[in-house]
């Protein structure tokens, strides 16, 4: 019998089998001997060596994920935007283009803007509901285009089969943050997608107390790429934070149900409310992409609600300080709703201009719709419509 003098590790025996996964903390893991080092790093042997290179927690979500897209081999990384950053520095080379949607996420708008141009990747951006804008703004050496399905904060459409068709008939990349639709809406490597990415922070986890992203390729020389990158720069997520998303996927169909029907129904409701100058939603049939959501989302509107109030941002403030029954957050995906104010968070960086230019006005919010009666959403946001309303021009 093998006998160690360091700590005596494993289980107790036992004829059962836990029902829950369990937490697996340790950063390292002992082999018995070079030659089976060796065999796990050559892929000749399944195991596990340092907790940066990969852990059991992180598999164990990956692979939930993996089912929901239709995919394998996808990878759980620290944060969504650290799935974002693996799928553009783990594939582009300076001297490359990325060609982005006009509506990305703040973060991954700065990365466009600022940081891939700092290492010699070209960025610039088109509207993704316009194939054509798309069509456009290639170039000869652009290497991926990034979009959303749904844009943030204006939940906008994008044209999807339009831009898949266009990326596979140059030979680009095609790479869709699907954290606002989700695999319950649309899974993008059915609609042409090479990468898809997400925020499991978001919706899927949907506790608000994890901070996770994944990132899948479909060419496994693209995925092994993207490994390689997370690993060598440390994007490797806490087995805590794994643990408790795997918890959260266990619900995650039930609550995005739930939440779908609620902020359809909150949609309707804003809609015949004084004070809201429009509201946005895909099944919406004033929603400007109307037709083309009910194709792409197959009839899904999902869990996200923006509306605009037409006192600006004094009427905002009032909205925020009495709707006291959800939380102003710049957050999404929570079993309870949350309030964004775009012009003071995710789209701040951007000038007044530049906001003015995708619709984000100061009186603008973004509703991720939670899991509440929908009785007791409405009595929150007439509190809040109420104070608005009192704000002259309200």
């Amino acid at each position: 019998m093998k006998k160690t003098i360091q700590r005596p590790g494993g289980l107790p025996p036992s004829a059962s089998t836990p029902v829950v996964t369990p937490l697996m903390p340790s950063v390292v893991y002992a082999s018995d001997t070079p030659d089976a080092l060796d065999a796990q790093y050559e892929g000749r042997a399944q195991g596990y060596t340092y907790a940066r290179e990969g852990h059991p927690n992180a598999d164990v979500l990956a692979q939930r994920i993996d089912a929901l897209e239709g995919c394998e081999g996808g990878i759980v990384t620290a944060s969504g935007m650290a799935a974002v950053t693996a799928a553009l520095l783990g594939v582009c080379k300076a001297g490359d283009h990325v060609l982005g949607g006009n509506q990305l996420y703040g973060r991954s708008l700065r990365m466009m803007t600022e940081d891939l141009p700092r290492l010699g990747i070209a960025t610039s951006l088109a509207d993704p509901t316009d194939a054509e804008a798309f069509a456009a703004a290639l170039r000869p050496e652009t290497r991926m285009v990034l979009i959303e399905v749904v844009s943030n904060p204006t939940l906008r459409i994008a044209d999807l089969d339009g831009i898949a068709a266009l990326c596979k008939a140059r030979g680009v990349l095609l790479a869709v943050d699907n954290t606002f639709t989700t695999p319950a809406a649309i899974k993008p490597f059915e609609r042409g997608a090479d990468i898809v990415i997400h925020s499991v922070t978001k919706l899927m986890a949907g506790h608000s107390d994890v901070t996770l992203g994944w990132v899948a390729a479909s060419d496994a020389q693209i995925a092994q790429q993207m490994r390689v990158f997370a690993v060598t720069t440390g994007l490797t997520p806490s087995p805590f934070d794994c643990w408790l998303g795997e918890r959260g996927m266990m619900t995650f169909d039930l609550r995005f149900e739930k939440a779908e029907t609620n902020a359809k129904a909150l949609a309707s409701w804003l809609a015949d409310q004084p004070g809201v100058a429009r509201v946005l939603y895909p099944t919406r049939p004033d929603h400007p992409d109307a037709a083309r959501a009910q194709s792409v989302l197959r009839g899904h509107g999902c869990n996200m609600v923006s509306f605009e109030l037409k006192g600006g941002r004094a009427a905002a403030n009032a909205f925020a300080g009495a709707a006291t029954g959800v939380a102003f957050a710049p957050t999404l995906g929570d079993v309870g709703t949350t309030l964004s104010h775009p012009a003071s968070s995710s789209h701040r960086a951007l000038t007044p201009e530049g906001r003015a230019a995708i619709g984000v006005s100061e009186g603008f919010f973004r509703v991720s719709v939670g899991l509440e009666p929908p009785e007791a959403l409405q009595a929150t946001f007439r509190d809040g419509l109420n104070a608005a309303n009192a704000v002259p021009g309200g």
